[in-house]
This record gives C-alpha cells, sequence and structure tokens, in this order.
C-alpha cells in the first residue's frame, strides 16, 4: 500500500481529555477513543497517550501518529514549550512518545492541527490564503499561505486570542489585559452573561430561567443555545469582528474559517460578525472582503489534521529515505567503479614496468658487452 494511502492516528490533547481516532486519507475517522487527561504529571499523560495508540494499533495498521497538543510548540514540532491546562515545560514529547511506540510522531499546536483538516477536507478548501480561528475557552488561530502552514520563526503564530484589543480591559490568564478572548471566547460569553445576570436587568430573564436562578450556573453552551433558539441578549454578546478586520489588517487572507465550540452559534455568531467586520475593516469600500465562514468538521477537526499531517510527514520521510538509498547506491557503485579503475590502472602500468624490465635498451646492452659506448 502507498503511503499516501496508509492509515495513520491522529490525537487531540486538551486539558481536560485525550481523543485518538483512526484517519484514512479522505479525513474519514474509521474508529475513535477517549480518555481523561492526567494534567499534573508529564509522563502520565505520554502513558495515556501510548496507551490509547497501542488499543488502536492493535485493531489498524498505521503507519504513523499525529498529537495536536493545546500549547506552545517549537519550531521543529518535537517539544511543547508551554501548556496553559497541562504539566508540559519544555517537554520533548515527539522523542518520549516515539521511543514507547516505534513509530514516527509529529507534534503539532491543536489549532494549527484543525486548520489543515479544514483546508484539507472542510470550509477552507480551495483558499490560497487561509485563516482559521477557534472560539473555546479562549481564542486559538492559525494561517496557511499556499498550502503551507505559517508557524514563524519559533512555531508560535497564531495566537490571535492574545492580541490586546481594549487597552486596560479585563485580566487575561496570560497576564495581560484586554486581550480578544477576554471578549468573544467561550469565558467570555460566561462571564458578560452572568454579570448581566447578577445586574438584575430584566432583558437577562431567559440567561436565568435557563441556569435554574441560578448566575453562578450560566456558561458558554448555554448562552449559545439562547442564542441558536433567537435570545437577543444571548446573540448580541456573541462578539467577533472587530477581531477579525484587526487580522484583515495584518493578514489579508481570502477566507475566515471559525471554529470551535461558540461557532455551533452558527449564522447567529456570523452574519453579526460579517457586519462588525464591514464596519471595522482598514480601507473598507475599497478593497476586496474576505469572507468568513463556520468550520465544517467541528470538534473532530484537530484529531483528523494531526491525523493528516503525520501522514504528510511519514510520506516526506520514506521518500527522503528511498532519495537517500539511491544516492548512496549510486556513490557505492562509483566508488567501486573508480576502484576497478584504480586496479586496472595499477595492473596496466606493472605489466609496462615489467616489459621494461625485461627489455632493456639495445644500445645500453651493446656498450656493457664491449666495455664501451658507441661514442
Amino acid at each position: 500500500m502507498a503511503l499516501t494511502q496508509a492509515l495513520t492516528i491522529g490525537i487531540d490533547i486538551g486539558g481536560t481529555k485525550v481523543a485518538a481516532g483512526v484517519v484514512d486519507p479522505e479525513g474519514n475517522i474509521l474508529d475513535r477513543l477517549r480518555r481523561d487527561t492526567p494534567t499534573k504529571d508529564p509522563k502520565e499523560t505520554e502513558d495515556a497517550i501510548a496507551e490509547t495508540v497501542r488499543d488502536l494499533e492493535s485493531r489498524h495498521d498505521v503507519i504513523a501518529v499525529g498529537i495536536g497538543a493545546a500549547g506552545f510548540v517549537d519550531g521543529t514540532r518535537s517539544s511543547v514549550l508551554f501548556a496553559p491546562h497541562l504539566a508540559w515545560r519544555h517537554e520533548p514529547l515527539r522523542d518520549a512518545v516515539e521511543r514507547r511506540l516505534g513509530l514516527p510522531v509529529v507534534v503539532e499546536n491543536d489549532a494549527n492541527a484543525a486548520a489543515w483538516s479544514e483546508w484539507r477536507f472542510g470550509g477552507g478548501q480551495g483558499e490560497s490564503h487561509l485563516v482559521c480561528v477557534t472560539l473555546g475557552t479562549g481564542i486559538g488561530g492559525a494561517i496557511l499561505n499556499d498550502g503551507a502552514l505559517q508557524r514563524g520563526k519559533f512555531g508560535i503564530a497564531g495566537e490571535f486570542g492574545h492580541m490586546q484589543v481594549v487597552p486596560g480591559g479585563h485580566r487575561c490568564e496570560c497576564g495581560n489585559r484586554g486581550c480578544w478572548e477576554q471578549y468573544a471566547s467561550g469565558n467570555a460569553l460566561t462571564r458578560e452573561a452572568r454579570e448581566l445576570a447578577l445586574s438584575g436587568s430584566p432583558v437577562a430573564h431567559n440567561l436565568l430561567r435557563a441556569a435554574g436562578g441560578d448566575p453562578r450556573k450560566i456558561n458558554g453552551p448555554m448562552v449559545t443555545e439562547l442564542a441558536k433558539d433567537g435570545d437577543p441578549v444571548a446573540v448580541e454578546l456573541l462578539g467577533l469582528g472587530i477581531g477579525l478586520a484587526n487580522l484583515a489588517a495584518a493578514l489579508d487572507p481570502g477566507t475566515f474559517v471559525i471554529g470551535g465550540g461558540v461557532s455551533d452559534a452558527g449564522e447567529l455568531l456570523l452574519a453579526p460578525a460579517r457586519e462588525a467586520f464591514k464596519r471595522t475593516l482598514t480601507g473598507r469600500g475599497f478593497r476586496p472582503e474576505a469572507r468568513i465562514v463556520r468550520a465544517v468538521l467541528g470538534p473532530e477537526a484537530g484529531l483528523v489534521g494531526a491525523a493528516d499531517l503525520a501522514r504528510e510527514e511519514a510520506t516526506w520521510l520514506r521518500r527522503v529515505r528511498v532519495k537517500t538509498t539511491a544516492v548512496t547506491a549510486k556513490t557505492a557503485a562509483a566508488r567501486s567503479r573508480s576502484t576497478r579503475l584504480e586496479r586496472a590502472a595499477r595492473k596496466s602500468a606493472g605489466r609496462r614496468t615489467g616489459m621494461h624490465a625485461a627489455s632493456p635498451d639495445p644500445d645500453l646492452h651493446h656498450a656493457d658487452l664491449n666495455g664501451e659506448s658507441d661514442e
């Protein structure tokens, strides 16, 4: 079987779960498993990854493993520099997992993996300049140009959620204030909705009713569901467009793909986002506007993307090995031919030397016999 048609395993590691699946070259998940994420000890997390892969590998013939990690992945895609919800700090994850499994392993940022899957199989197909924004607990993102992920010099590009859009605004977990994810993520929805309910505003009636009268029980998915049901307050809380306009000014993509749990609100999220995007886009009215579409693959995008990137890596490694083997064989053949030519040259030189020794100059021979020279 050609490597491009082989099966791979994709793993999406978050703060609470390890989701894994066997993925075919068309992006279909053939088998899947889910385990809780050990968050305190890197070794325990590696154990969970290895056990999950071995379980799936016992039922499927796979060639590589891709890991999508929620954190900063270095430029070599081998180490997790920092993961806010896990115990990884400069963790050499790729090498540690490869030693356990004996399979090629690729480590990728989870948002990069999700963006790759949307470009390959989902809402970003055919787009040469794609930006993916994931709205979950926080905000992640990724950039693809001409089919290549743009990871940046150090591998950390795409942390859109930590652009400061409101100077001196809400405190963010990163330590700064006014980060975008404090205003457009699942956590932002929860905070804003709770503050509105606690204020006693009559417009928060539906929010309070959904939470059983307790503002502390209001959460992001609850707001999203109310927005899908048409609640005007919940719809208003879904803010996105200004941040996208800022990204367009910097990156000029042809398409924004919006994923993550908050994107479940669909057009209730995207329609206002498009309007805000148009109102605040730099050069509005004098420049083309990027499309803003919803992600297609949903919560499994990271898993599928990690698996497909692993297939790409395994295929590339195989080509490199084949090419290296061919070059080595060619070099060995050239050396062998050179050795044969050198031996033949020495043998020929030996024959010529032997002929001269056996047949000295006749004139010299005559001089020696007569004890004198011709002169």
